[in-house]
C-alpha cells in the first residue's frame, strides 16, 4: 500500500523518504510567480513574507487531475493507495483528492480526512506509512487513524492575528477581531468538523503559553504522550513552551519541529504551539 500526502502535513523529506511516503504539492502564489511549498525552506518563505507586507500571498490547492494523475504513477507499482490529507474544514485539499480518485480505474484509492493539519496530521500519515509497512489492510489502519484523530490535540497561538485575517481563514476566531488584533489567541483544530475554534485569549505570549500548557495538562493528566512543539520563525517561544510541556506533561516523546511555508501563509511567523498524541496509539504497529 503506498501511502501519500500533502505538505501541510510538516514531515522533513528524510522522515517522508525513510517511510516511502508520497507528498501532493500545495502552492503559494507570490506576485512573480508560483512556488511549491516543499521547495521553500522556512527561513526562505519568511523572509520572502516580511518582504512584501503589507501584501501577502495566497495559497492553491492541487487540482484534482494532479491527484489523478499522481495515483495513476502509483498504480503503476501498487494497486492500494491511501491518500491523507489536511482537514476538509480548513482546505479543498481532500475533495480535490477525493475527486482525482474517482479518475482511477487500476488501483483502490482510499481518501481519507485527518480532520486536522501540521503536527496533528503527521501522526496519521506516520502510523498509516508504519501500519501498512506492517501488513496491516484498509480497515485496521483506518480504525487506528480514526482513534488517532480523535484522541489528538492541535493547539496554537499567534504574536498577531493579522496573516489570519487577511487570508480570510479566520473562522470562528472571527470574535476576536477589531481592536482585539493585539491579543494573543489560544486557537485549536476542533475535532468535530476540523476548523479553527477559539480556546481563549491572553495579552502576552507567556500567559498564552501557560494556558496552552493548562489545556494540554487538564486534557492528558498523567497518560503518556508525544508531543510535536511547532513554530515558524520563534525559536524562544517554541523553547519556552517545549520545557512547559516536558515539566506538566508525561513526555514519553517530545520534539520541536517548524511548520510548513503554506500554512505559515495564514498565521505568520510568529506561529507556536504543539501537537499531542497518546503515546499507544503511535505503538504496537507491527
Amino acid at each position: 500500500m503506498k501511502i501519500v500526502t500533502d505538505c501541510a502535513a510538516d514531515m522533513p523529506r528524510e522522515e517522508r523518504e525513510a517511510h516511502g511516503i508520497v507528498e501532493a504539492p500545495l502552492y503559494i502564489q507570490f506576485p512573480e510567480g508560483e512556488v511549491n511549498s516543499a521547495d521553500l525552506t522556512p527561513d526562505e518563505f519568511y523572509n520572502r513574507l516580511e518582504a512584501m507586507r503589507p501584501d501577502i500571498p495566497t495559497t492553491a490547492l492541487p487540482s484534482s487531475n494532479l491527484f489523478a494523475d499522481l495515483y495513476n504513477k502509483l498504480a503503476e507499482t501498487s494497486k492500494n493507495i491511501l491518500s491523507l490529507h489536511i482537514s476538509s474544514g480548513l482546505s479543498g485539499t481532500f475533495n480535490s483528492a477525493r475527486l482525482g480518485a474517482e479518475q482511477v480505474k487500476d488501483a483502490v484509492v482510499n481518501v481519507f480526512d485527518t480532520m486536522t493539519l501540521s503536527g496533528g496530521e503527521r501522526f496519521q500519515v506516520l502510523a498509516a506509512a508504519m501500519a501498512a509497512k506492517a501488513g496491516w489492510g484498509f480497515e485496521a489502519i483506518s480504525e487506528r487513524l480514526s482513534a488517532i484523530r480523535e484522541q489528538t490535540e492541535v493547539i496554537y497561538t499567534l504574536e498577531t492575528l493579522e496573516y489570519l485575517a487577511r487570508g480570510g481563514r479566520i473562522g470562528r476566531v472571527q470574535a476576536l477581531m477589531g481592536s482585539a488584533l493585539k491579543l494573543k489567541p489560544i486557537i485549536r483544530v476542533d475535532r468535530v468538523d476540523g476548523k479553527y475554534s477559539t480556546v481563549s485569549k491572553s495579552r502576552t505570549i507567556p500567559r498564552a503559553l501557560g494556558s496552552i500548557s493548562d489545556h494540554l495538562q487538564e486534557m492528558y493528566e498523567d497518560s503518556p504522550v508525544w508531543i510535536t512543539v511547532l513554530h515558524g520563525r520563534f525559536q524562544e517561544g517554541a523553547d519556552n513552551l517545549s520545557a512547559m510541556l516536558s515539566e506538566r506533561l508525561n513526555a514519553a516523546k517530545i520534539e520541536v519541529m517548524r511548520i510548513s511555508p503554506v500554512l505559515g501563509v495564514h498565521t505568520g511567523p510568529g506561529i507556536v504551539g504543539a501537537a499531542v498524541v497518546p503515546m499507544q496509539l503511535m505503538e504496537g504497529i507491527e
